[in-house]
């Protein structure tokens, strides 16, 4: 399993031990050199939010992967976390629905949570 791919595994994981919604998992490396994948997920208010980026950035950490830049997280109504390989995406709902990420990006592989787990 790919650096990269371990990264995206353990971040979902976190994301859904905090009970996130609707993650999507898309592969851009054939679109972006940004990074291999991002990830897009929801939360219900701040609190969710902010408990979802800390969860997060605690079992990478453990992990010994750490961010090269986090921001948003004192609003709490878009938090980017950047992995390098892996860049996350934490909106609350109203948000989300507004920048449309998946639309941006449509270009990029959806990966189901079974291939990544």
């Amino acid at each position: 399993m790919s650096e990269a791919k371990q990264t995206a595994k353990l971040a979902l994981e976190a994301l859904e031990d905090k009970k996130a919604m609707d993650v999507r998992i898309l592969d851009i490396t054939h679109v972006s050199t940004l990074a291999d994948y991002f990830m897009i997920a929801s939360g219900s208010n701040r609190n969710q939010v902010q408990a979802m980026a800390d969860n997060v950035e605690e079992v990478l950490g453990k992990a010994g992967v750490h961010p090269k830049q986090i921001e948003g997280y004192q609003t709490a109504n878009w938090i980017l976390m950047d992995y390098g390989d892996v860049v996350i995406h934490i909106f609350d709902e109203e948000n989300r629905l507004f920048y449309e990420l998946e639309r941006i990006w449509r270009d990029g592989k959806v990966v189901e949570k079974e291939e990544i787990m």
